[in-house]
């Protein structure tokens, strides 16, 4: 990954800053990309090198400006996305709308700015980051699920649309992983999770960078249109 340049949106904590250090680690400059200024300057400030810009996914003109800013991208990771749980029968519309503009909207207008470079250059790496979810369904959560089995289609039908500019579209599915967003979730629920994973653990940020970073490398060339699970064995 010597000389690319690498964008992770969401890259501020969790899953999305675990991907900005594993890239840098294989030798990517990392510019990191969050709503969230404050979190932003602390989280480039562990990664030597790496820059930031600010972006909000559900503004087309925030992500127009900060790619622009940004500047040439050769690796783009999708991971920025929005929760708002509850109930089909009472959800609000503005709660439906709110998540799939963030993580699907979202995630392809950025796509959109950077996919006419990258088939100049005849090289690209788009790495979607979905969930288990989107395979999987999960009551009270049909606005994120939808998103994240969105994003999925998203990754194979643009696989297949620019596989021949030598550009590689995939997706990683992580299962129950170890942040911010899970660490709020009740010990009932967490150990009825633990009881349907094989491994018998959750997983940490730094195992789905892990397949973040293989995936953007040269190693992973032939490897486009699919959807890596990074679950434990939760969903097979």
């Amino acid at each position: 990954m010597t000389n690319r340049t690498a964008l992770v949106t969401g890259a501020s904590r969790g899953i999305g800053l675990a991907c900005a250090k594993a890239l840098a680690a294989g030798g990517a400059r990392v510019i990191l990309a969050s709503r969230d200024l404050t979190k932003l300057e602390e989280a480039a400030s562990h990664i030597p090198g790496s820059s930031w810009i600010q972006l909000d996914l559900s503004s087309p003109e925030s992500i127009k400006d900060a790619f622009a800013k940004a500047g040439h991208v050769d690796i783009l990771v999708n991971n920025a996305a929005l929760t708002k749980d509850g109930l089909a029968l009472r959800m609000k519309k503005d709660d439906w709308d709110s998540v799939l503009n963030v993580n699907l909207t979202g995630a392809f207008l950025a796509i959109q700015q950077v996919l006419q470079p990258m088939m100049k250059q005849r090289w690209g790496r788009i790495i979607n980051i979905a969930s288990i979810v989107g395979q999987t369904g999960n009551p009270g959560q049909s606005n994120y699920v939808a998103s994240k089995a969105g994003l999925i289609g998203l990754t194979k039908s643009l696989a297949q649309e620019i596989a021949s500019r030598n550009i590689t579209v995939n997706a990683i599915a992580p299962g129950f992983i170890e942040t911010d967003m899970t660490s709020v979730l009740s010990d009932e629920l967490k150990n009825n999770m633990l009881a349907h994973i094989p491994l018998k653990r959750f997983g940490q940020p730094s195992e789905i960078a892990a397949a973040v970073k293989f995936l953007a490398s040269e190693n992973a060339g032939y490897i486009t249109g699919t959807v890596l699970n990074v679950n434990g064995g939760m969903y097979m």
